[in-house]
């Protein structure tokens, strides 16, 4: 209890400010209190001295009593006092406003820092979540590759299929409906138009190139992954380079395998099959509507 030092109270520089103003207001309002208090008696003994006692009544100045024009005078004078105190060195003026603003403006300064300060910390965590989240889409979808080839994993020349298997077109719409297909640029081209009921992601190096409402154009097959990150299953239609970078990274195998050998100028790339396990096999024979044989082979990732 005792030899303990009293902590002196602490004053905060605006209010020490604030208080240090009102002093000044208050010195500047007792004199101003002063000098109207001397005016009138003085002005009252003068004007008494000169005009009811007849004190040197006989000098007047432009026909006026002298007490009269030195009480004019000073009058001015006090005028000009009031107009000092209470206009031009009004409490907190210019001068205390722009301080005001001064320290209002180093503030936004010192806040603006701490911000880009904090944000360069966040930022990597910002650019992990959104990798995280990313990653976990992928992990979700089911990216499929679908495709009709040859025995000679042939399946295209000239930017045309060489075959028409009706049950293969049919197959093909069946499983890609309401979903993302993901295709090369010639692989769109070679539609006379946009399929319906399927949200089309187009793969091209052409810059500003134009595609039809709804259409999404992308710049490689990681972008164009991406973009359909809201679809649980989508698909990679063509062509023969999309199928080659897909390979790694697909999920599963949809193809047609046409029993027969043809010329060709785009090819699929060959299956492997350590890497990738056969799960579901149908044959279709050759009959009217097919002109060849074939399989539907489903492969899934081992």
């Amino acid at each position: 209890m005792f030899g303990l030092k009293k902590k002196k109270p602490q004053i905060d520089k605006e209010q020490l400010e604030l208080i240090q103003n009102a002093q000044r207001r208050i010195k500047q309002k007792k004199r101003l209190y002063t000098h109207v208090i001397i005016f009138l008696v003085f002005s009252l003994i003068l004007y008494t001295f000169n005009v009811g006692l007849g004190f040197a009544k006989e000098f007047t100045l432009a026909t006026f009593p002298w007490s009269v024009v030195i009480i004019v005078f000073w009058f001015i004078l006090l005028f000009w006092h009031t107009i000092n105190v209470f206009i031009i060195n009004r409490f907190m003026g210019k001068e205390w406003q722009q301080k005001q603003l001064e320290k209002l403006v180093n503030k936004q300064e010192d806040r603006i820092e701490k911000m880009k300060k904090e944000l360069k910390k966040e930022a990597p965590l910002v650019a992990k979540t959104e990798i995280y989240n990313q990653e976990l889409a992928s992990k979700n979808q089911t990216l499929t590759i679908i495709a009709a080839a040859g025995e000679n994993d042939a399946i295209g020349k000239g930017n045309k299929l060489i075959w028409h298997l009706r049950n293969d077109l049919i197959r093909f719409k069946k499983l890609t409906s309401g979903h993302h297909i993901i295709m090369g640029r010639k692989t769109f081209e070679s539609f006379p138009k946009p399929l319906p009921n399927r949200t089309h992601i187009v793969i091209s190096r052409q810059e500003n190139y134009q595609a039809p409402a709804g259409v999404i154009i992308v710049n490689s097959l990681e972008k164009a992954i991406v973009a359909a990150k809201s679809d649980s299953q989508p698909f990679i239609i063509g062509g023969g380079e999309i199928y080659k970078q897909a390979m790694p990274l697909a999920d599963k195998l949809e193809i047609t395998r046409v029993h027969e050998s043809f010329d060709a100028d785009t090819f699929f790339p060959k299956i492997d099959t350590s890497v990738w396990k056969e799960t579901s096999k149908t044959f279709h024979g050759k009959d009217e509507e097919h002109d060849y044989p074939f399989t539907f082979l489903t492969y899934e990732r081992k």
